[in-house]
């Protein structure tokens, strides 16, 4: 039976992480927002409001603090003459095997977070899938997206 895959994001992911699970969790927070404002217009009770606020630290630690040291834990991948083998996944890991001669065209992406971090992701798009390598550091991304698509050239020419 095959290993897992052996190389691991690098560890500033989880910072990065972190911050998008913040800023994301401030939507979340337009609930007790709401129904606090409502709260100041109608007699509502109050022991909702204090219910809503806990839910919303509750998944402020889950989100922010607990999930992306684990999430970064498991995610690994390996890139491979004839495939790319990826593992990732918090309570359901997942492990998936892209052949090189189905990968189509692979790009960089870079978001206003990503891009403060000199970070990028890579995508392996196939006739049916696209797949995402994330946070990778800038250079390890541009000499991944360049190695998978001079091997996918290869295997398609074979």
């Amino acid at each position: 039976m095959r290993g897992a895959p052996s190389t691991l994001l690098p560890v500033k992911a989880r910072s990065v992480w972190r911050l998008q699970a913040f800023f994301e969790s401030l939507l979340v927070a337009l609930l007790p927002i709401t129904y606090g404002v409502l709260l100041y217009f109608f007699d509502l009770p109050v022991w909702i409001l204090f219910t809503f606020i806990a839910i919303y630290f509750l998944y402020i630690f889950i989100t922010v603090i607990f999930l992306p040291p684990l999430r970064w834990k498991r995610w690994k991948y390996e890139v491979l003459e004839s495939e790319i083998d990826l593992q990732f996944g918090v309570l359901i890991v997942r492990r998936q095997l892209i052949p090189m001669t189905r990968v189509q065209h692979v790009d960089t992406e870079q978001g206003p977070l990503l891009r403060r971090y000199k970070m990028a992701d890579v995508t392996i798009i196939t006739a049916a899938t696209s797949h995402r390598i994330p946070t990778l550091s800038l250079e390890v991304a541009e000499e991944l997206r360049d190695r998978i698509a001079a091997l996918a050239a290869v295997a398609e020419d074979e």
